[in-house]
């Protein structure tokens, strides 16, 4: 391991499982002090006991207050807020006839709104340590979409136009953003969704749904901490605005099968 994040104070949201574990857990292993924001208080605890320098906030995302709260934590534990990988998000399959009033705040709150605060709470912190970088974490169904997810796509869409004009309004303070596009992830989220369709078989829809993807399986949590490292990193200090797959070739894909 390298030591690319020392003295830099990074936080996850979403961190205590899946992608934002893995990432929390990169970071930490190339020197960053972490902290690990999500509203699962048993995990996140559990994950920030393991790693030499990490703090553990309860955040929903989806409130301005908890935003608020979990940069406080970075500045007033560490000192100040170098990174944000704001990665906390749910899915929620319904037809669009069939969506609630609270079906759509709560999954518009964690996907969406939960990028606005964490960015505005973010974005000063970033500017009194002179610049940083924030990854958010969009879909490739922001791109193309599957049955059953409007609501969870038009979140992710949303994204990443956010992410643009932020991009835009700080660039000259070298504060980055930029986002990323996972294709299927295999997460805890993700076996919930492959339990819904086969409770017997879990194993066994995974693997169909990784052979969609043309690189043969899904993505590891690593596949994409590997990237958000990067975005955050210097080497990438010219990459802003940006969106960034990590779908196994899945975008690059038609649904044409030829003969053999």
């Amino acid at each position: 391991m390298g030591n690319r994040f020392e003295s830099k104070v990074a936080l996850v949201t979403g961190g205590a499982k899946g992608i934002g574990r893995t990432t929390a857990e990169a970071f930490s292993a190339e020197g960053a002090s972490v902290v690990i924001a999500d509203i699962d208080t048993e995990a996140g605890q559990a994950l920030a006991e393991t790693l030499p320098r990490a703090t553990f906030v309860r955040t929903d995302v989806a409130s301005m207050t908890d935003a608020e709260r979990a940069v406080r934590t970075a500045v007033e534990t560490y000192g100040g807020l170098d990174i944000l990988f704001s990665n906390a998000g749910i899915v929620m399959y319904s037809l669009i006839e069939h969506v609630t009033e609270a079906h759509y705040e709560r999954e518009m709150g964690v996907n969406f709104k939960g990028h606005v605060w964490m960015c505005k709470y973010a974005v000063p912190a970033m500017r009194q340590r002179g610049g940083g970088a924030i990854v958010c974490t969009s879909s490739v169904q922001a791109l193309a979409t599957q049955t059953s997810v409007a609501i969870y796509a038009a979140s992710k869409a949303a994204t990443l136009a956010l992410v643009k004009a932020i991009a835009q309004d700080h660039a000259h303070e070298n504060i980055r953003v930029n986002a990323i596009l996972p294709a299927s992830v295999d997460t805890p989220m993700l076996r919930n969704a492959a339990r819904s369709f086969d409770p017997n078989d879990v194993e066994g829809v995974v693997a169909r749904w990784g052979k969609m993807h043309p690189i043969g399986r899904v993505i590891r949590p690593q596949d994409v901490a590997n990237l958000v490292l990067f975005l955050c990193s210097d080497e990438a200090s010219a990459l802003t605005g940006g969106a960034y797959l990590v779908d196994g070739g899945l975008m690059a894909k038609l649904p044409v099968v030829l003969p053999e």
